[in-house]
C-alpha cells in the first residue's frame, strides 16, 4: 500500500504518460486498484513499480486493453480487457471500461486518441479532464495531482459533466477542467491552489 506521498507521485507520473500519449494522438487507458480484467497478451514483463520506469508504462499503455497498477504502484497487467459493467454515454469502450473500472477507491485515466484529452475518473464519476494539447500542460500537472487529492477525499460528491467549471466563469488551471459540485468548486477556490 502507497502512501500519500507516493500515490501522488503515481498520478503525477500516469498523467504526464498519458500527456504525452494523447498528444502523438494515440489512446490508452491506466486503473490504479483492484478491478476484474482478462489479459489479451502474454504478461512477459515482470511487475514493476510504475513510477520507476515511465518509458516502459508508456510502450505497455500503447497496446490494446487497460494497464493495471495494483494499490502498492506496480504494474500488474498490461492489454488488459477490463470488465465493463457501465457506458461512458457519447464515448467508446475505452471510457466505458474506465469508467467501470472506477469504482470504489480506485482511479482510471482514460486517454482519448479522438480529441487528445485525458479523462480522470474515481467512484464512478467524470472528475477531471486535461486537454493535452493546452499550451505548457506538462507544468500544471502538480496542481491538477493536488486537486485530484482534494477530490479524493470523497467528501463532497461529484456530479458528473452537467456542471463545467468554465461555464461558472471560473478557469482554475489553462487545459484543466474539474467537474463537480458549485460548494467543492468553492472550497477549492478559497484554498488558492
Amino acid at each position: 500500500m502507497m502512501n500519500k506521498k507516493e500515490y501522488k507521485k503515481l498520478e503525477e507520473v500516469l498523467i504526464q504518460v498519458g500527456l504525452k500519449i494523447a498528444k502523438r494522438g494515440e489512446g490508452a487507458l491506466f486503473v490504479v486498484g483492484k478491478t476484474e480484467y482478462k489479459p489479451m497478451v502474454n504478461q512477459n514483463i515482470p511487475p514493476f513499480k510504475a513510477i520507476e520506469n515511465p518509458k516502459l508504462l508508456e510502450s505497455l499503455a500503447l497496446m490494446d486493453g487497460a494497464v493495471i497498477i495494483d494499490s502498492g504502484g506496480m504494474v500488474e497487467a498490461y492489454g488488459a480487457m477490463v470488465k465493463s459493467k457501465k457506458t461512458f454515454k457519447n464515448f467508446g469502450t475505452r471510457h466505458s471500461a474506465g469508467l467501470s473500472a472506477s469504482k470504489g477507491n480506485n482511479l482510471s485515466i482514460v486517454i482519448s486518441e479522438e480529441d487528445r484529452k485525458l479523462r480522470i475518473l474515481k467512484n464512478e464519476k467524470l472528475i477531471m479532464q486535461i486537454d493535452a494539447l493546452q499550451k505548457n500542460v506538462e507544468k500544471s500537472v502538480p496542481h491538477a495531482v493536488n486537486l485530484l487529492e482534494s477530490v479524493g477525499i470523497g467528501t463532497l460528491g461529484t456530479i458528473g459533466t452537467s456542471l463545467l467549471v468554465p461555464s461558472l466563469g471560473i478557469a482554475l488551471i489553462p487545459g484543466i477542467i474539474l467537474f463537480g459540485s458549485a460548494y467543492f468548486i468553492g472550497k477549492v477556490m478559497r484554498k488558492k491552489i
